[in-house]
């Protein structure tokens, strides 16, 4: 590149042969700051008597660029299938491929191998990558390996794929309940996902010994897939293409398009599993012959869009003018599909982006209370300040006029930090009180004044829909008050029991704890820094007027390293929600709010609290109660009776998956929590779909829940369990060496809380 061009303010459009590659293409935005060198490739048709016109057009007052150009001939047949042959839909709905369309490839994976180089393709210089990173969930099953040749045949030809891709495949392991993917995609498009099956396992020779279903973005478009059955054979390949709609979110931006392949119960297959060996993902060029859709937002940024991409589309008749237009064109003879394989390497200026990561998210500068804060009155209270545009200083004389000075008839709550009472504050610029909740500082409690600057040190300067926002504080006359948004309908323990409040439909709870899990995800990869709550639990769940869930209560957060590692410190939380690994090791990760969170989704499902000291010893801990049910197949006995026979079993099965995984006593083998925020969704989806499908969301019986390790086969057969490769988690069926009885002996090093009311 020459040296007075900047590659970030490039912004371009690629057209070739009638279609639309790219608009208002920005290659800085679209590359990874850690590696910008990436290639995009592109397949369509060109005819014998037809020459190949790619041609680069800048938007207005910016110039195009390229580094590298391959035009690489295809089989005719090997992606566009014609009008004679219909590809299945998510919809039930045929979809013809045909040579007017282009694709775009997105994803090529060997899945459960590792990754393959151009040179060891089958002559077309594709390169094939492991899947491992778009794994949904800690769940990666094992990845059986045969060195077999591989019988290609005329339905599936040897240029399809390399024999190393039919060679290595991902199965589920006994514990497993599906194989999901998840990746991110641009809305509004059609998407071709082909599906490259052989099966190598010599356990399995005959049909309906494996038979498993395929799901994308939670709706079926294949039922009962059986690789025997469809190739009649071991070690013979086989492809299955489908296509599915991604919806337009407005503006083509990206969405996550997912895949699952969950082992079929109702043909009664010997082994209960699922296998997949590679996938390839192409975007489907629209009606108008286009695959551009929006660059991401850039890094750091407030989401502005840049101003060429504004004016891309009102000055688009200039453009075919502009002196900076760069036109390429290669003839190609008897070629009849090109893939054309563009890469772009991006010198770009790091400081700029480095500047906006970290202004995002500015420090915070803590000095003494003065007049200069929004208070007219010099306090006397903690010493602790905040920024004066992040966060309003209450006048104590403010706090009681709201409060009826603390009457005891506007409490709606009681903490360990004390009690919270609504009230009543004038806003700014508004003629109407505003309702807010005020938690004041209990003197005889143990959580102080450490605890009230972390909380404001955190709310201050955080802000997502789904975290309690922070409105002021008052520090003044020894008072150590919090004020916050007024959540109208409580704590999410309100609606789960002991409460006269009306119970929660599925769908609600499931809205709510997905809420709840962005917050949490926010707060771990959201700032500069992950953020760990430390007390998640079902009364630190706010929900307002519309019902949207908030995390709140920062009182016990901790800023956590970069990195994955660990904090060590006391160890701080509430009683049935504390990780045993932090308990145990006094070592904080952000995997022990996905435990906390677990606890949640037991309780969310079975309505009880986290802790009943007064019953049976293996039931006091729920958590450790729902585990044992699970491992013995009877968790849907101790579901909420409010939700018996209100549940569709996949969505059960995909909600227990979830909990389960959370609360595995290893935080190396428990979700992330994007993973149980997409879990979760996933479960949504299936609850959705069978409620629309007519089934009411049934919980159907002829759908058991499958033992922990189990398959959904009679005593006498063999569970398949591919031997020693089960990597699936772990096997132990207590959550800890620690009882409850110790956790409840332990109260020395827990927050006051033990049985926290609704907030």
């Amino acid at each position: 590149m020459f040296s007075t061009y900047n590659t970030s303010d490039s912004f371009f459009t690629v057209t070739a042969n009638g279609f639309t590659l790219m608009r208002n293409f920005s290659a800085s935005l679209n590359s990874d700051p850690d590696n910008p060198a990436f290639l995009k490739e592109f397949i369509f048709n060109v005819d014998a008597n037809q020459r190949l016109d790619l041609t680069f057009i800048p938007t207005p007052e910016s110039f195009a660029f390229i580094n590298g150009i391959e035009i690489i001939s295809v089989p005719e047949k090997l992606y566009f299938r014609g009008n004679n042959e219909p590809l299945k839909t998510s919809s039930s709905q045929l979809f013809y491929l045909t040579s007017d369309r282009a694709l775009e490839n997105l994803y090529r994976l060997n899945v459960g191998g590792s990754d393959i180089e151009v040179q060891n393709d089958t002559g077309m210089f594709r390169s094939w990558n492991q899947d491992d990173n778009y794994i949904f969930g800690a769940d990666y099953g094992y990845t059986p390996y045969d060195n077999a040749s591989i019988l290609y045949n005329n339905r599936t030809p040897a240029y399809t794929a390399p024999e190393t891709v039919y060679t290595t495949s991902r199965v589920t392991a006994n514990t497993s309940i599906s194989l999901e993917w998840a990746f991110p995609v641009d809305s509004g498009f059609n998407y071709l996902l082909r599906l490259h099956f052989c099966e190598i396992q010599l356990e399995v020779t005959e049909q309906n010994q494996r038979v498993f279903n395929i799901a994308v973005d939670g709706r079926n478009v294949e039922t009962q897939a059986d690789i025997i059955y469809w190739t009649r054979g071991n070690d013979i390949p086989i492809f299955m293409d489908y296509v599915s709609w991604v919806p337009d979110d407005g503006r083509r931006g990206r969405k996550d398009l997912r895949l699952s392949l969950t082992p079929d119960t109702l043909s009664r297959p010997l082994y209960h599993s699922a296998l997949l060996n590679g996938l390839e993902i192409f975007k489907i060029s629209d009606p108008s012959r286009s695959l551009a859709a929006a660059n991401p937002e850039p890094s750091g940024s407030d989401h502005s869009t840049p101003e060429a991409e504004t004016n891309s589309v009102t000055n688009k008749s200039k453009s075919t003018t502009s002196p900076l237009i760069y036109a390429v064109t290669a003839s190609v003879i008897a070629a009849i599909v090109v893939a054309a394989v563009v890469g772009f390497l991006i010198f770009r200026r790091r400081r700029r982006v480095k500047d906006s990561m970290n202004s995002s998210f500015p420090k915070s500068s803590w000095v003494p209370l003065s007049t200069a804060s929004r208070s007219t009155t010099k306090t006397t209270g903690s010493g602790f300040s905040l920024p004066s545009d992040l966060c309003r200083h209450f006048l104590l004389e403010e706090i009681k006029s709201a409060t009826n000075d603390f009457d005891d008839t506007y409490v709606i709550g009681k903490g360990g930090f004390g009690n919270v009472y609504k009230g009543y504050i004038d806003t700014a610029g508004s003629h109407t009180a505003t309702p807010v909740a005020i938690k004041r500082l209990n003197p005889s409690s143990n959580q102080g004044a450490r605890e009230f600057q972390t909380e404001i040190e955190m709310l201050s300067k955080l802000r997502h829909l789904h975290l309690v926002s922070l409105i002021g504080y008052c520090d003044e006359s020894g008072e150590m008050i919090l004020v916050y948004d007024y959540m109208s309908h409580g704590t999410l323990r309100d609606h789960l029991y002991n409460s006269e409040n009306p119970p929660l439909t599925w769908i609600d709870r499931l809205k709510i704890c997905i809420g709840a899990a962005k917050g949490l995800h926010y707060l771990h990869t959201g700032t500069k820094h992950p953020i760990i709550h430390r007390d998640v639990k079902s009364t630190n769940i706010l929900l307002d007027e519309k019902w949207v869930a908030k995390v709140s209560d920062f009182g016990l957060s901790k800023v956590g390293p970069t990195g994955g590692s660990h904090v060590s410190t006391v160890v701080k939380g509430s009683f049935g929600y504390v990780d045993p690994e932090y308990y145990r090791r006094r070592q904080l990760t952000d995997k022990s709010d996905v435990y906390s969170f677990g606890v949640v989704l037991v309780e969310v499902l079975c309505g009880r609290p986290a802790v009943l000291p007064k019953l049976p010893r293996e039931q006091v801990n729920l958590a450790e109660w729902a585990k044992s049910c699970h491992e013995k197949g009877i968790l849907d006995k101790i579901i909420d009776t409010n939700l018996r026979s209100r549940i569709s079993s996949a969505c059960l099965n995909k909600y227990i998956e979830t909990a389960m995984t959370c609360l595995r006593d290893k935080g190396i083998e428990r979700p992330v929590m994007s993973d149980v925020v997409w879990s979760l969704e996933f479960a949504l989806q299936l609850q959705e779909a069978a409620e629309s499908d007519g089934d009411g969301g049934q919980l159907f019986e002829s759908y058991p829940l499958v033992k922990k390790g189990e398959a959904n086969t009679t005593d006498e057969e063999e569970i398949f369990s591919g031997g020693d490769h089960d990597v699936s988690g772990s096997k132990s069926t207590n959550l800890s060496t620690v009882s409850s009885s110790q956790l409840l002996k332990s109260d020395d090093i827990f927050s006051e809380i033990k049985n926290p009311l609704g907030r």
